[in-house]
C-alpha cells in the first residue's frame, strides 16, 4: 500500500462550489491513489505517521488538481497543431491534473467515414489509459460526430468503451443536421459537447443559439467563444431556457466569459459553469491556461476565487463523471499545494487569484504520486513546502 499525506494546510479547498472551504482541515491522507481522510493532523495522527511521503505545506493551501475540461489531445503527448512535444507534461506544472479531450479533430488527415471515427477514437481512448504524461491522466477518445455514423456505431463505440463526443466538425452541411447522432450518442451513455460561436478551424462552421437549442448537446463548448463569441441574446438563451453545461475557456472571449459568469452566479446557473483551456489551438500551448482563467475570472467578477477553483475541478468532475476534482474520502488524490506569488502583495493563493496574480504551485500530486516540486511555469511561491524523505530529483525543475 502506497500513502501519502499532506499536512500542514492553512487553507483546504473542497471543489465544490457550494461549500468550498473545509473547515476545521490542514491535513488529507490518500491510499493507493485514493484519498482516505480530510480533517486536523491530530485526529489523523496514526495515518499521517506511517505515511510513506509527507509534505508539509507549511501554512499554504491545498485544494484539487485543475481539470482541463477543453483540451486539444491527439495520440501521445505531442500536439499537431503548434508542433510541441511534452505540452501535457508542462501543464502538470500548471497544476492541471487531468483533462477532457474535445475530439481529436488536430489529428492529420483525420478520418470522416464511420470505421476510420471510431477507430479514431477507440485508439486515443485505448492509448492514454495507459499513457499518463507527467503523471497526467488523459480523458481521450472523443469521437467526432460525422453523418455517416448510424446508431450501430454508438452501440460499437458505447461497448468499446467510448464515453465522449464532439459535435461541429462533422460533414454536415447544416448543423442542425446532427441532430440524429447527437440523440444516438446520449442514448449510448456518451457525453455531447457542442462547439458553439463563430467558426475556429478550417472544417468548422459557425454554430448559433438556435442550433445549440435543436441539437440539445450536454455541453456547451466555449459558451465564451471558440474563439468568437455568441450574441449576449443568444448566450442568455441558452443560459436561461437549456440544462447544458456552460463551459468557459481561456482560448475565449474573456468579456463574454465575465458576463456570463456573473449571470450565472446571480441567477442560480453555477453548478452549470465548467472551465477549461481549449488549448492547444491557434491561441497556442498554454500551461497555466486554466490557472490563468480562474485568475482573470476571479478578479474580474468579484465572485469567491474558491468557488471559480471549483468550476475548474468539481463541476468538471461532476459533468463527466470523473473520479478526481474533489478533497474527499474517495475521490482520487490528485491535489495541488500553491501560495501567493512571492512579491504579491495578497498572503496567500485565493487572495493572490481574487487580485489577478497566479498563485505560485509548490506541489502537484496525481494518483497519489508526488509529480512535481516547484513548478516550472508559475511564479515562485512565497513558502514552499517541505517533503519527507527528501526528493531532490523533483526540486530540479524550477526556473
Amino acid at each position: 500500500m502506497s500513502t501519502l499525506a499532506v499536512v500542514g494546510a492553512g487553507t483546504v479547498l473542497s471543489g465544490d462550489y457550494r461549500s468550498p472551504l473545509i473547515a476545521d482541515a490542514d491535513t488529507v491522507v490518500s491510499e493507493d491513489g485514493v484519498i482516505v481522510a480530510v480533517g486536523r493532523r491530530g485526529d489523523l495522527a496514526d495515518l499521517v505517521d506511517t505515511a510513506e511521503v509527507v509534505i508539509d505545506a507549511n501554512g499554504s493551501t491545498v485544494a484539487p488538481g485543475l481539470i482541463d475540461s477543453h483540451c486539444h489531445v491527439v495520440l501521445g503527448d505531442y500536439t499537431p497543431r503548434q508542433k510541441t512535444v511534452d505540452f501535457l507534461a508542462s501543464y502538470v506544472h500548471g497544476g492541471i491534473t487531468s483533462v477532457v479531450s474535445p475530439g481529436e479533430i488536430h489529428a492529420q488527415g483525420r478520418p470522416h467515414d464511420a470505421t476510420g471515427v471510431k477507430a479514431l477514437a477507440i485508439a486515443a481512448m485505448s492509448c492514454f489509459r495507459n499513457f499518463h504524461p507527467g503523471g497526467m491522466t488523459v480523458h481521450a477518445g472523443s469521437v467526432v460526430l460525422e453523418p455517416s455514423l448510424s446508431d450501430e456505431d454508438f452501440a460499437d463505440l458505447e461497448k468499446a468503451g467510448v464515453r465522449l463526443a464532439k459535435f461541429g466538425f462533422g460533414l454536415y452541411e447544416d448543423p442542425a443536421d446532427g441532430y440524429d447522432q447527437v440523440r444516438s450518442a446520449q442514448a449510448h451513455g456518451i457525453t455531447v459537447m457542442c462547439h458553439s460561436g463563430g467558426a475556429s478551424i478550417p472544417g468548422s462552421k459557425p454554430i448559433t443559439p438556435d442550433h445549440l437549442l435543436h441539437l440539445a448537446p450536454d455541453v456547451c463548448g466555449h459558451v465564451n467563444g471558440g474563439p468568437t463569441s455568441l450574441s449576449v441574446e443568444g448566450v442568455d438563451k441558452i443560459i436561461d431556457e437549456t440544462r447544458m453545461a456552460l463551459q468557459l475557456v481561456q482560448a475565449g472571449n474573456l468579456r463574454s466569459a465575465v458576463r456570463i459568469l456573473r449571470k450565472c452566479h446571480e441567477e442560480g446557473h453555477f453548478a452549470r459553469v465548467v472551465i477549461g483551456s481549449d488549448t492547444p489551438t491557434g491561441t497556442g500551448v498554454m500551461p497555466l491556461g486554466v490557472i490563468k482563467t480562474v485568475a482573470e475570472l476571479s478578479s474580474l467578477s468579484g465572485i469567491d476565487p474558491a468557488q471559480v477553483w471549483a468550476a475548474a475541478t468539481g463541476n468538471n468532475a461532476r459533468t463527466w463523471d470523473l473520479p478526481a476534482g474533489f478533497i474527499a474520502p474517495g475521490a482520487t488524490a490528485d491535489l495541488v499545494v500553491m501560495d501567493a506569488p512571492w512579491g504579491s502583495t495578497a498572503p496567500d493563493a485565493l487572495g493572490a487569484l481574487a487580485i489577478g496574480d497566479i498563485p505560485g504551485i509548490t506541489a502537484v500530486v496525481t494518483q497519489g504520486v508526488l509529480r512535481n516540486l516547484t513548478s516550472r511555469n508559475t511564479p515562485r511561491a512565497a513558502r514552499l513546502v517541505d517533503v519527507t524523505p527528501p526528493m531532490p530529483h523533483l526540486s530540479a525543475a524550477g526556473h
